[in-house]
Protein backbone atom coordinates (compact mmCIF):
# COMPACT_ATOMS: atom_id res chain seq x y z
CA UNK A 1 0.00 0.00 0.00
CA UNK A 2 1.28 3.39 -0.60
CA UNK A 3 0.89 6.38 1.13
CA UNK A 4 0.13 10.25 0.45
CA UNK A 5 -0.07 13.75 2.48
CA UNK A 6 -3.41 14.80 2.95
CA UNK A 7 -2.79 17.72 2.12
CA UNK A 8 -1.30 20.49 4.13
CA UNK A 9 -2.31 18.88 7.16
CA UNK A 10 0.33 16.94 7.90
CA UNK A 11 -1.35 13.60 8.06
CA UNK A 12 -0.79 10.88 6.08
CA UNK A 13 -3.11 8.53 4.50
CA UNK A 14 -3.49 5.19 2.47
CA UNK A 15 -3.98 6.10 -1.14
CA UNK A 16 -6.92 3.72 -0.89
CA UNK A 17 -8.90 4.26 2.48
CA UNK A 18 -12.75 1.74 3.01
CA UNK A 19 -15.70 2.85 3.29
CA UNK A 20 -17.73 2.08 6.14
CA UNK A 21 -21.04 3.04 4.92
CA UNK A 22 -24.26 1.35 2.65
CA UNK A 23 -24.83 -2.33 2.74
CA UNK A 24 -21.31 -2.82 4.73
CA UNK A 25 -22.99 -0.86 8.10
CA UNK A 26 -27.05 -2.60 7.20
CA UNK A 27 -27.81 -4.74 10.13
CA UNK A 28 -28.73 -7.75 7.68
CA UNK A 29 -25.33 -7.76 6.77
CA UNK A 30 -23.72 -9.58 9.29
CA UNK A 31 -21.76 -7.91 12.00
CA UNK A 32 -18.48 -10.92 12.04
CA UNK A 33 -18.41 -10.42 8.37
CA UNK A 34 -18.03 -6.45 8.41
CA UNK A 35 -15.67 -6.49 11.42
CA UNK A 36 -13.36 -9.13 9.21
CA UNK A 37 -13.18 -6.26 6.35
CA UNK A 38 -12.61 -3.41 8.62
CA UNK A 39 -9.59 -5.85 10.19
CA UNK A 40 -8.39 -7.23 7.10
CA UNK A 41 -8.11 -4.05 5.79
CA UNK A 42 -5.94 -2.65 8.30
CA UNK A 43 -3.55 -5.66 7.96
CA UNK A 44 -3.51 -4.59 4.24
CA UNK A 45 -2.19 -1.25 5.35
CA UNK A 46 -5.25 0.97 4.64
CA UNK A 47 -5.36 3.41 7.46
CA UNK A 48 -8.13 6.19 6.07
CA UNK A 49 -11.49 4.67 7.44
CA UNK A 50 -14.60 6.96 6.55
CA UNK A 51 -18.16 6.98 8.09
CA UNK A 52 -20.62 8.75 9.51
CA UNK A 53 -23.76 8.57 11.96
CA UNK A 54 -26.13 9.01 9.53
CA UNK A 55 -25.21 6.24 7.08
CA UNK A 56 -26.49 2.49 6.81
CA UNK A 57 -30.01 3.65 9.18
CA UNK A 58 -27.62 4.70 11.81
CA UNK A 59 -25.67 2.05 12.07
CA UNK A 60 -21.94 1.90 10.53
CA UNK A 61 -20.45 4.48 12.76
CA UNK A 62 -21.17 2.46 15.82
CA UNK A 63 -20.24 -1.01 14.09
CA UNK A 64 -16.87 1.08 12.79
CA UNK A 65 -16.57 1.43 16.55
CA UNK A 66 -16.98 -2.29 17.06
CA UNK A 67 -14.51 -2.97 14.91
CA UNK A 68 -12.11 -0.92 16.26
CA UNK A 69 -12.50 -1.65 19.89
CA UNK A 70 -9.25 -3.23 21.47
CA UNK A 71 -7.24 -2.01 18.36
CA UNK A 72 -4.01 0.57 18.24
CA UNK A 73 -6.29 2.99 16.15
CA UNK A 74 -2.92 5.55 16.78
CA UNK A 75 -1.84 5.48 12.90
CA UNK A 76 -5.46 5.17 11.82
CA UNK A 77 -7.18 8.45 10.11
CA UNK A 78 -10.94 7.83 10.87
CA UNK A 79 -13.18 10.33 8.81
CA UNK A 80 -16.74 10.71 10.31
CA UNK A 81 -18.75 13.05 9.77
CA UNK A 82 -21.45 16.05 11.49
CA UNK A 83 -24.49 17.88 10.60
CA UNK A 84 -26.57 14.93 9.90
CA UNK A 85 -27.65 11.72 12.10
CA UNK A 86 -29.99 8.91 11.93
CA UNK A 87 -32.93 9.33 14.12
CA UNK A 88 -36.73 7.76 14.12
CA UNK A 89 -36.32 6.06 11.29
CA UNK A 90 -34.88 9.10 9.04
CA UNK A 91 -32.05 11.33 8.65
CA UNK A 92 -32.08 14.28 10.27
CA UNK A 93 -30.28 17.23 9.52
CA UNK A 94 -29.00 19.99 11.65
CA UNK A 95 -25.66 22.29 10.52
CA UNK A 96 -26.05 24.67 13.87
CA UNK A 97 -22.71 24.68 15.45
CA UNK A 98 -24.31 23.04 18.88
CA UNK A 99 -25.88 20.18 16.63
CA UNK A 100 -22.37 20.04 15.42
CA UNK A 101 -20.58 19.60 18.49
CA UNK A 102 -23.08 17.31 20.00
CA UNK A 103 -22.50 15.16 17.12
CA UNK A 104 -18.54 15.31 17.76
CA UNK A 105 -18.78 14.44 21.25
CA UNK A 106 -20.96 11.58 20.30
CA UNK A 107 -19.19 10.40 17.87
CA UNK A 108 -15.82 10.51 19.90
CA UNK A 109 -17.73 7.77 22.14
CA UNK A 110 -19.42 5.74 19.92
CA UNK A 111 -15.94 5.76 17.62
CA UNK A 112 -13.53 4.98 21.09
CA UNK A 113 -11.39 8.14 20.57
CA UNK A 114 -10.13 10.74 22.41
CA UNK A 115 -9.60 13.08 19.15
CA UNK A 116 -11.28 12.66 15.33
CA UNK A 117 -8.90 12.71 13.16
CA UNK A 118 -10.74 14.15 10.18
CA UNK A 119 -14.49 16.03 10.61
CA UNK A 120 -16.57 16.89 7.28
CA UNK A 121 -19.39 18.54 7.04
CA UNK A 122 -22.01 16.09 5.97
CA UNK A 123 -23.43 18.21 2.85
CA UNK A 124 -23.70 22.08 4.20
CA UNK A 125 -25.70 24.04 2.06
CA UNK A 126 -23.91 27.06 0.55
CA UNK A 127 -25.60 29.38 3.17
CA UNK A 128 -24.55 28.25 5.99
CA UNK A 129 -20.77 28.37 5.31
CA UNK A 130 -20.94 31.67 6.54
CA UNK A 131 -17.25 33.57 8.93
CA UNK A 132 -19.12 33.12 11.59
CA UNK A 133 -20.50 29.28 11.00
CA UNK A 134 -16.35 28.55 10.27
CA UNK A 135 -14.91 30.64 13.16
CA UNK A 136 -17.08 28.38 15.82
CA UNK A 137 -15.96 25.52 13.80
CA UNK A 138 -12.49 26.59 13.90
CA UNK A 139 -12.93 26.98 18.33
CA UNK A 140 -14.08 23.03 18.24
CA UNK A 141 -11.22 22.38 16.43
CA UNK A 142 -8.71 23.81 19.05
CA UNK A 143 -10.38 22.27 21.80
CA UNK A 144 -9.49 19.25 20.37
CA UNK A 145 -12.19 17.85 19.36
CA UNK A 146 -10.71 16.87 15.69
CA UNK A 147 -7.26 17.65 13.96
CA UNK A 148 -8.36 18.18 10.55
CA UNK A 149 -11.76 19.56 9.05
CA UNK A 150 -13.53 18.81 5.42
CA UNK A 151 -16.68 18.90 4.02
CA UNK A 152 -18.53 16.25 2.06
CA UNK A 153 -20.40 17.79 -1.10
CA UNK A 154 -21.36 16.87 -4.50
CA UNK A 155 -22.17 20.36 -5.29
CA UNK A 156 -20.17 22.55 -7.00
CA UNK A 157 -20.88 25.68 -5.54
CA UNK A 158 -20.48 24.34 -2.29
CA UNK A 159 -16.81 22.30 -3.23
CA UNK A 160 -15.76 25.72 -4.25
CA UNK A 161 -16.49 27.51 -1.48
CA UNK A 162 -14.99 24.22 0.48
CA UNK A 163 -11.84 24.80 -1.23
CA UNK A 164 -11.81 28.36 -1.15
CA UNK A 165 -11.83 28.74 2.89
CA UNK A 166 -8.92 28.72 4.77
CA UNK A 167 -10.96 27.28 7.77
CA UNK A 168 -11.15 24.15 5.89
CA UNK A 169 -8.20 21.58 5.31
CA UNK A 170 -9.76 19.14 3.22
CA UNK A 171 -12.97 17.82 0.77
CA UNK A 172 -14.43 14.71 -0.10
CA UNK A 173 -16.03 14.89 -3.83
CA UNK A 174 -17.36 12.26 -6.65
CA UNK A 175 -14.30 11.56 -8.54
CA UNK A 176 -14.17 8.81 -11.14
CA UNK A 177 -14.35 8.28 -15.07
CA UNK A 178 -18.17 9.90 -15.05
CA UNK A 179 -16.70 12.71 -13.45
CA UNK A 180 -14.55 14.47 -15.35
CA UNK A 181 -15.84 17.55 -14.48
CA UNK A 182 -14.40 17.51 -11.04
CA UNK A 183 -11.23 18.09 -12.90
CA UNK A 184 -11.24 21.83 -12.22
CA UNK A 185 -12.09 21.71 -8.02
CA UNK A 186 -8.91 19.13 -7.99
CA UNK A 187 -6.56 21.88 -9.33
CA UNK A 188 -8.41 24.18 -7.55
CA UNK A 189 -7.85 22.28 -4.32
CA UNK A 190 -4.31 21.00 -4.92
CA UNK A 191 -3.34 25.03 -5.75
CA UNK A 192 -5.43 25.75 -2.17
CA UNK A 193 -3.56 23.19 -0.46
CA UNK A 194 -6.44 20.97 0.29
CA UNK A 195 -6.52 17.21 0.29
CA UNK A 196 -8.87 15.51 -1.53
CA UNK A 197 -10.88 12.27 -0.50
CA UNK A 198 -12.28 10.75 -3.91
CA UNK A 199 -15.66 8.94 -2.90
CA UNK A 200 -17.36 6.80 -5.50
CA UNK A 201 -14.02 6.10 -7.57
CA UNK A 202 -15.39 2.62 -8.52
CA UNK A 203 -18.59 4.77 -9.88
CA UNK A 204 -20.64 2.57 -8.30
CA UNK A 205 -19.45 0.01 -10.45
CA UNK A 206 -21.77 1.06 -13.38
CA UNK A 207 -19.01 0.83 -15.99
CA UNK A 208 -18.84 -2.97 -15.04
CA UNK A 209 -22.72 -3.23 -15.56
CA UNK A 210 -22.64 -5.03 -11.37
CA UNK A 211 -26.84 -3.96 -11.62
CA UNK A 212 -26.95 -7.22 -13.69
CA UNK A 213 -24.77 -9.58 -11.70
CA UNK A 214 -27.59 -10.37 -8.87
CA UNK A 215 -26.09 -13.05 -6.46
CA UNK A 216 -27.84 -12.13 -3.05
CA UNK A 217 -29.92 -9.76 -1.45
CA UNK A 218 -27.12 -7.07 -1.10
CA UNK A 219 -26.74 -7.01 -5.02
CA UNK A 220 -30.46 -6.18 -5.10
CA UNK A 221 -29.92 -3.67 -2.36
CA UNK A 222 -27.13 -1.78 -4.47
CA UNK A 223 -29.32 -2.63 -7.80
CA UNK A 224 -32.02 -0.60 -6.55
CA UNK A 225 -30.65 1.98 -4.50
CA UNK A 226 -28.81 2.46 -8.37
CA UNK A 227 -31.98 2.41 -10.05
CA UNK A 228 -33.38 4.99 -7.64
CA UNK A 229 -30.73 7.42 -7.60
CA UNK A 230 -28.55 6.87 -10.11
CA UNK A 231 -30.13 6.32 -13.59
CA UNK A 232 -28.33 8.37 -15.52
CA UNK A 233 -24.81 7.21 -14.05
CA UNK A 234 -26.20 3.32 -14.93
CA UNK A 235 -26.17 3.97 -18.68
CA UNK A 236 -22.99 6.49 -18.65
CA UNK A 237 -20.87 3.68 -17.38
CA UNK A 238 -21.39 0.96 -20.49
CA UNK A 239 -19.97 3.52 -22.48
CA UNK A 240 -16.66 2.19 -20.03
CA UNK A 241 -17.19 -1.37 -20.28
CA UNK A 242 -13.82 -1.47 -22.32
CA UNK A 243 -12.13 -0.52 -18.71
CA UNK A 244 -12.90 -4.57 -18.09
CA UNK A 245 -11.18 -5.77 -21.11
CA UNK A 246 -7.71 -4.89 -20.53
CA UNK A 247 -5.09 -7.58 -20.04
CA UNK A 248 -3.33 -7.62 -16.87
CA UNK A 249 -5.53 -5.29 -14.49
CA UNK A 250 -8.70 -5.78 -13.56
CA UNK A 251 -12.09 -3.11 -14.73
CA UNK A 252 -12.33 -1.95 -10.62
CA UNK A 253 -8.00 -1.54 -10.81
CA UNK A 254 -8.54 0.21 -13.97
CA UNK A 255 -10.99 2.63 -12.64
CA UNK A 256 -8.60 2.82 -9.49
CA UNK A 257 -5.66 3.65 -11.44
CA UNK A 258 -7.67 6.99 -13.20
CA UNK A 259 -8.97 8.18 -10.29
CA UNK A 260 -5.45 7.94 -8.33
CA UNK A 261 -3.72 9.11 -11.21
CA UNK A 262 -4.78 12.49 -10.69
CA UNK A 263 -2.08 14.09 -8.40
CA UNK A 264 -4.70 15.92 -6.53
CA UNK A 265 -5.97 12.56 -4.60
CA UNK A 266 -4.98 12.00 -1.69
CA UNK A 267 -7.12 8.70 -1.00
CA UNK A 268 -9.87 7.02 -2.98
CA UNK A 269 -12.50 5.75 -0.79
CA UNK A 270 -13.74 2.10 -1.68
CA UNK A 271 -16.61 0.11 -0.53
CA UNK A 272 -17.04 -3.47 -0.29
CA UNK A 273 -18.77 -6.57 1.57
CA UNK A 274 -17.04 -9.21 -0.31
CA UNK A 275 -13.19 -9.71 0.93
CA UNK A 276 -12.25 -10.87 -2.50
CA UNK A 277 -13.53 -7.20 -4.13
CA UNK A 278 -11.35 -5.55 -1.51
CA UNK A 279 -8.67 -7.19 -2.07
CA UNK A 280 -8.91 -6.59 -5.73
CA UNK A 281 -9.17 -3.07 -5.04
CA UNK A 282 -6.14 -2.67 -2.72
CA UNK A 283 -4.17 -4.13 -5.10
CA UNK A 284 -4.61 -1.17 -7.69
CA UNK A 285 -1.95 0.86 -4.96
CA UNK A 286 0.95 1.31 -7.18
CA UNK A 287 -0.95 0.06 -10.72
CA UNK A 288 0.10 2.22 -13.25
CA UNK A 289 -2.72 3.20 -16.07
CA UNK A 290 -2.13 1.96 -19.26
CA UNK A 291 -1.51 4.98 -21.40
CA UNK A 292 -3.46 4.14 -24.00
CA UNK A 293 -6.58 3.05 -21.61
CA UNK A 294 -5.74 7.01 -20.40
CA UNK A 295 -6.37 8.03 -23.98
CA UNK A 296 -9.19 6.12 -24.37
CA UNK A 297 -10.85 6.99 -21.43
CA UNK A 298 -10.74 10.65 -21.99
CA UNK A 299 -12.23 10.37 -25.94
CA UNK A 300 -14.41 8.36 -24.01
CA UNK A 301 -15.65 11.50 -21.35
CA UNK A 302 -15.21 13.75 -24.40
CA UNK A 303 -17.96 12.09 -26.16
CA UNK A 304 -20.73 12.28 -23.58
Amino acid sequence: MLYRPLGATGLRVSEIGYGCASWWGQKAFPEDEALRLVHYAIDQGVTLFDTSPAYSGGNAEPRLGRALKGLDTSKLIVATKAGTRFVGGRVRRDMSLAAIEQDILKSLVTLGLETLPVLQLHGPDPSELTPEFEDGLLALKRRGLFQALGANSFDPVVLDLIIASPAFDLVMMDVNVLRPERKTQLKAAKAAGKGVLAGMPLAMGHTNLQILKIRGVRDLWYAARALKNHRHDISAGARFRFLNQVEGISGAQAALSYVLSHSEISCAVVGATRQTHLAEDLAASGLTLPPDLARRIIETQMRR
